[in-house]
């Protein structure tokens, strides 16, 4: 009798599939709470995918993109330079031993390197002037590894601008932005073969950073003039001259020239470099590609300045009349054209002047126009009268 009631119990068991046999024989439902947590932990091999591609989506924005794009295009540049050296004795103070003892020159050959890059399929290359100043051999390195022997074609001393030429084509190359267009606190990229670390791998160095400032003007620096240079934090070092300064829709806005950093010995960054306005150069480029140096204009020998609230009183003028005239050297070309400390410029060429800010447009304009001559309306004792002031 309990014998038939055990049976009974598990028949009815089975039938109800309380009861689980081996695992090959298990009915759909029934997995353990172990097994439904392993399958979840391992989503399917498909979505492992889609996470992969989402991961590496969000890796790729606008400035990886863009250096993607033109670091084939940046190159390092290699140059030995002649450079003379005037070596004096100790006793060529003495006016007696002086005599006996001259002071001599020696010309010496001098390694340096610095950065370019390439703005154009048959091989022109932008650079720094100084990066190639007296050079003797130029080497430009590109980045699949090969070496070119480059030509000088032009250069500005004044701009401190080089355009080199090396023989091929097909060579990748970075479009010219408009510098006009910058917008501080942009993102921008600076490329080049800072410390010669080009030569490790054959590679642009990359740092980014924004647009800090524009319209930094430093004048003349070791015979060169640094106008309207652009500041940015992108960490620019030494061999870092002459390489491009980027947006990030992978258009060069300017060649970076140099820093300030924090100790005269140092040409570590420290956040402040400068570099010269792409639209600066673009201006010359047809003159460099002549196969000449482009000469340092002539200069005018005049300054001016904004006009004060307390000057504009004085004058019985607006503080927006005009720029007022501070300085005019002698025989220059403001000299000739009659120009005074205390004049007023109002206009020139027919341009009305409102401050600094217009005259430094409009010299611009007149460079790149090639004007030999401009017309001034200048304000001087309550009377308005012309003049005319030579640009060459």
């Amino acid at each position: 009798m309990k014998f038939r009631f055990f049976l009974l119990i598990g028949w009815i068991l089975l039938s109800t599939g309380s009861v689980q046999c081996s695992g090959q024989n298990r009915t759909p439902g029934t997995e353990s709470l172990s097994g439904l947590l392993d399958s979840a932990a391992r989503p399917p091999e498909h979505d492992q995918r889609l996470l992969q591609d989402e991961v590496f989506q969000s890796r790729q924005n606008a400035i990886t993109r863009a250096v993607s794009d033109i670091s084939p295009a940046v190159v390092g540049i290699n140059v030995t330079q002649v450079r003379t050296r005037v070596y004096r004795s100790p006793f060529s103070e003495d006016p007696f031993f002086r005599h006996f003892f001259p002071p001599h020159a020696q010309r010496e050959r001098v390694k340096s390197l610095g950065s370019g890059f390439l703005i154009s399929s048959d091989g022109y290359i932008l650079t720094n002037e100084h990066v190639v100043h007296e050079a003797e051999q130029i080497v430009v390195t590109a980045t699949d590894g090969t070496h070119h022997q480059a030509v000088l074609v032009g250069k500005s001393e004044e701009f401190d601008v080089a355009l080199l030429k090396i023989e091929g084509d097909d060579f990748p190359y970075i479009p010219l932005g408009d510098s006009d267009e910058i917008i501080i606190g942009e993102w921008v990229i600076a490329l080049g073969n800072p410390f010669g670390l080009f030569d490790v791998n054959s590679k642009p160095t990359v740092t980014v950073g924004v647009i800090s400032a524009v319209g930094m003007n430093f004048g003349q620096v070791e015979g060169r003039t640094y106008n309207e240079m652009i500041q940015t934090d992108a960490s620019i070092n030494g061999g870092n001259s002459g390489g491009p300064l980027v947006n990030s829709l992978g258009q060069c806005v300017g060649i970076n020239a140099f820093i300030i950093s924090g100790s005269q010995f140092s040409s570590t960054s420290v956040g402040i470099g400068f570099a010269i306005p792409i639209n600066r150069v673009k201006r010359i480029l047809p003159d460099l590609k002549q196969i000449r140096d482009v000469e340092r204009p002539v200069t005018i020998g005049l300054a001016v300045d904004n006009i004060n609230w307390l000057v504009a009183r004085m004058l019985g003028i607006s503080e927006r009349s005009g720029v007022i005239v501070t300085r005019v050297e002698p025989a220059s070309a403001a000299d000739e054209a009659g120009l005074a400390v205390g004049d007023v410029i109002v206009a020139m060429d027919g341009y009305r002047v409102r401050s600094t800010a217009d005259v430094r447009k409009l010299n611009q304009v007149f460079s790149k126009e090639k004007k030999d001559r401009i017309a001034l309306r200048v304000y001087r004792g309550g009377r308005l009268y012309d003049t005319t002031m030579s640009l060459r």
